[in-house]
């Protein structure tokens, strides 16, 4: 096998790309959601989890106008008074705001038209019924009539809009009735708002076959006469507004950062409308009194056919009906664990990890019985002096916090870096932050200008007259609710460089530190990006003088126009290239003189694919990193993320065996193309089709069908 060459120093980045060399970051997103709402559509895909994924699709599309839309209609206004730099595929703020609507304004049609025309009787055969008001029968509708005056009507409140009524708050995400009345004394016409509760949102019909429901806003409107006596309803159209999300915290300049970012979380509740969702039924008068009420333009408005917000269909997704759902999955031990677990008597986790480092694959592996463990132990366990963690989020009732609070209980000391400004997690976190702090932890809330996005615990016990340090690096949150759907990695070690690497990493985010130099961990945003491009720029070199040369990255998205341009470069002087990217990627593959040596490969099935691997061939002495980092600007400069070396052979061949696995799936594969657009694969004829996630699982369990 050839020697390895030493890492090259990072050298500055070709600046010779195009915009035309990279897609834009925002169309991308859509193309993602694009291949969510596909997963609704497949009908290999069992049908409760197509309505899931119709309401996946939903949220998703949420969260992208709080969060991304929005930024770019804030650039949009800043544009009237101040240049704006182009996006790198070149694109100003209002050529891109208007690609995103041009990109979504057919997917959102099409899954609406696809539900009304074919998913909604899909399930009606199924013996699932969303039926509309005047489909009830006089004995149905009685039953509404009598649920709409006890749990209904008392928190309704109607709201007139006229010179003496100023337009109401409308709250974030919250459906609405616009109404149009008439007095029937005077015969004059008004115009009212009403909220629809947060209650689920289809209502049960009691006595009706199979499961039957009703709309929530349906049940309102059809009583409507109930707020508005002495008035005739004309009609009713369901709108729905966006607000943008952002928060506006100067880190630096705040006394108290907690205080703060409370204060800026009541001033979101009133932040600009980015978007009106509303019933293609409305007419113009009604489209416009509320596009000028709520400080809108007609392009933030999508008109909506059938129910407005999918979202909802969660509720559906979640019928008791399993014969139309996947196979349940119970994540099983990991083998190192299991090996010591003897009729239920569980080895102390500290002697497992002193037997060598070992990987959890999450769903597949236990996080219950692995991380969480880990952490409950340590917290028990008489010979442990300290724990230090960080959490970005977390699950509402957390028994990793509970285990943290029972640590400070018990005498030890904890230090928990609870990242406050996590993105519609803040207020959660507060609260975790506070009970922590109640109970004697050492609680930090992130550091200025920063968020602390890596997944890091560390763990000192006492062991003789030793000071032993146990690791776990892992990929995910510490949240055993997601971890049953996120499919994720986690490094366990007690290798005394991680141990000092992660006293160093904690040590600066506690107190006063400018550490630079980190034995093995890539830490952001100190050293990973000059890392990335060293080891990028290695596999150049490798090349170049003839040794074998190949990457593999698996990452949430890729838009760091630094990276991509060297990856660009790596693949002109011949190295092969795989980029494994869940979600957004500005890297156009497939062009000649540019990037022929590059495949993107994008996963989309029943586990949301989270984890990140590094594999580096180097010259034949293959090198594999995990880690939080995605290849991003934000991951790189702004975040403080830990990426860690894979260093057990057996443990890098075991992380190559899951890249490999993943890239012959033609279940669940798509493989993107030069122009943007995203192919599935399919197995050809006579081939078996193979689904990486139901081999995971299979591995896992043998017997999983």
């Amino acid at each position: 096998m050839p020697r390895a060459r030493k890492i090259v120093a990072a050298k500055p980045v070709s600046k010779e790309c195009k915009p035309e060399h990279f897609f834009n970051r925002e169309t991308s997103w859509v193309a993602f959601n694009q291949r969510v709402l596909h997963e609704g559509l497949d009908p290999r895909t069992p049908l409760l989890e197509r309505v899931k994924f119709f309401s996946i699709f939903s949220t998703n599309l949420d969260e992208f106008f709080m969060v991304r839309v929005a930024g770019v209609k804030r650039n949009l206004n800043w544009a009237k008074e101040q240049p704006i730099p182009l996006t790198d595929d070149g694109l100003n703020p209002e050529i891109q705001y208007k690609a995103i609507r041009e990109a979504l304004l057919p997917l959102v049609l099409k899954q609406h038209q696809c539900f009304e025309d074919f998913l909604r009787h899909e399930i009606a055969e199924a013996g699932i019924h969303i039926l509309d008001y005047n489909d009830l029968d006089l004995k149905q509708k009685k039953h509404l009539e009598q649920y709409f005056q006890h749990k209904l009507f008392p928190i309704l409140t109607p709201l007139a809009i006229d010179p003496g009524h100023p337009f109401p708050y409308i709250s974030n995400l919250s459906l609405s009735l616009a109404v149009t009345i008439s007095d029937d004394e005077t015969g004059e016409e008004h115009f009212a708002r009403v909220k629809i509760p947060d209650l689920p949102r289809f209502v049960p019909i009691d006595g009706a076959k199979d499961f039957t429901f009703i709309p929530l806003e349906q049940v309102i409107a059809h009583n409507l006469n109930s707020l508005f006596p002495g008035m005739s309803i004309k009609e009713y159209y369901p709108f729905r507004i966006t607000r943008d999300a952002e928060l506006d915290i100067d880190t630096e300049e705040a006394d108290d950062l907690i205080s703060a970012l409370q204060a800026e979380l009541r001033r979101q509740r009133f932040g600009p409308v980015v978007r009106m969702e509303i019933s293609d039924r409305a007419p113009a008068l009604v489209r416009s009194s509320l596009i000028r009420q709520l400080g809108i333009q007609e392009e933030d408005v999508y008109d909506i056919h059938g129910l407005v917000d999918l979202g909802d269909l969660m509720q559906i997704a979640g019928l008791p009906l399993p014969q139309y759902k996947d196979q349940p999955w119970r994540s099983t031990r990991h083998p190192r664990i299991k090996k010591h677990v003897v009729e239920d008597t569980y080895t102390n986790i500290f002697d497992i990890i002193r037997e060598g480092d070992f990987l959890v694959h999450h769903p597949y592996h236990s996080f219950t019985e692995s991380v969480q463990r880990f952490i409950e132990e340590a917290s028990r366990d008489p010979d442990v002096l300290a724990i230090k963690q960080t959490l970005y989020r977390t699950s509402g009732d957390s028994p990793i916090v509970h285990a943290l609070i029972a640590a400070a209980e018990n005498g030890k000391q904890v230090a928990v870096l609870v990242e406050i400004k996590a993105r519609f997690d803040e207020a959660n976190n507060i609260s975790w932050a506070r009970k922590l702090e109640d109970a004697g932890v050492h609680v930090v809330y992130g550091l200025p200008k920063l968020k602390t996005h890596t997944k890091t615990s560390l763990v000192v016990r006492q062991e003789g007259d030793r000071i032993v340090r146990y690791v776990h690096i892992g990929t995910g949150n510490y949240n055993p609710k997601t971890a049953r759907f996120y499919s994720d990695l986690g490094l366990f070690s007690y290798r005394e460089e991680l141990g000092a690497d992660l006293s160093d990493l904690f040590n600066f985010l506690t107190g006063y530190s400018r550490q630079k130099e980190y034995r093995k961990l890539w830490v952001a945003p100190v050293n990973m990006r000059d890392r990335i491009v060293s080891l990028i720029q290695r596999e150049i070199e490798h090349q170049k003088a003839g040794y074998p040369s190949y990457i593999i990255v698996k990452v949430n998205s890729l838009v760091d126009p630094e990276v991509i341009n060297l990856l660009y470069e790596a693949s002109k002087v011949g190295v092969n290239i795989d980029l494994i990217v869940r979600g957004v990627c500005s890297l156009r593959p497939g062009v000649m003189g540019l990037s022929e040596n590059i495949r993107v490969l994008s996963i989309i099935g029943r586990f949301l694919e989270h984890s990140r691997i590094f594999y580096f061939t180097n010259g034949g002495n293959e090198e594999v990193f995990i880690g939080s980092a995605d290849w991003m600007p934000r991951n790189l400069d702004s975040r403080v993320e830990v990426i860690a070396p894979i260093e057990e052979p057996s443990l890098v061949k075991d992380l190559k065996q899951i890249l490999d696995i993943i890239m012959v799936d033609n279940r669940q594969a798509w493989d993107l193309q030069s122009d943007g657009t995203y192919i599935q694969r399919h197995a050809s004829e006579g081939e078996p089709e193979m689904s990486s996630q139901r081999h995971f699982m299979s591995q896992a369990r043998p017997n999983f069908a």
